[in-house]
């Protein structure tokens, strides 16, 4: 055979060899170990429900101190989850809660509003409108996302990710006692207190 066709030869069959290889090599391999990733990305969310415990969480508020849901067992909690400080909606609800701050508290019920606004925002938004509510900073999205709140919306035909109005009433055990969702403000805080009323 001529030098040029041995060299042909040779090459056609080292292209085999290597496809071979190339085949058989992940048998031998072990599997790859591929880092956790963030699964409730691609996974649908469970809301909370009635009667579901209520997810834990701890958050810092206005003011500069902490709050964890778990150390306010023995007291009914409502969590008023609300998309952005001093807008209009937003702003009426806080003030409508801290008006009737003192109703809640003597019906044994706590309130906290929650947004992903800073606290340098909440301290903000506090002093210009004299609010009473404490204002809880889920900057991350981590509770916001544990509640359900954190949903697609649309606006002008365009799609985005945001807060959805929602409020929960946690009883004295920790457990979810009534959920609003997709809030209307007008009202909310009047059905929200006869709710508390009624614990």
């Amino acid at each position: 055979m001529p030098p040029k066709g041995r060299l042909r030869l040779g090459i056609g069959l080292l292209g085999h060899l290597c496809a071979v290889i190339l085949v058989i090599m992940p048998l031998f391999l072990p599997a790859p170990n591929y880092l956790p990733v963030n699964t409730y990305l691609f996974e649908e969310r469970i809301m909370p429900e009635i009667s579901d415990p209520a997810p834990d969480f701890t958050l810092p508020r206005d003011g500069g101190d902490t709050v964890t849901l778990s150390d306010l067992r023995g007291k009914a909690v409502v969590l008023f989850f609300y998309p952005r400080d001093d807008t209009s909606g937003c702003t009426k609800e806080s003030i409508g809660f801290s008006d009737h701050l003192q109703e809640f508290a003597d019906s044994d019920t706590l309130v906290f509003g929650i947004s992903k606004d800073s606290l340098k925002s909440h301290d903000k938004f506090v002093a210009k409108h004299s609010l009473t509510v404490p204002l809880l900073s889920d900057e991350n999205g981590s509770v916001c996302e544990d509640y359900g709140t954190w949903v697609e919306k649309k606006m002008y035909g365009k799609t985005y990710m945001g807060i959805e109005r929602s409020t929960f009433l946690i009883d004295a055990e920790g457990k979810i006692a009534h959920v609003w969702r997709k809030v209307k403000v007008p009202g909310h805080v009047e059905a929200v207190l006869d709710a508390a009323r009624g614990q």
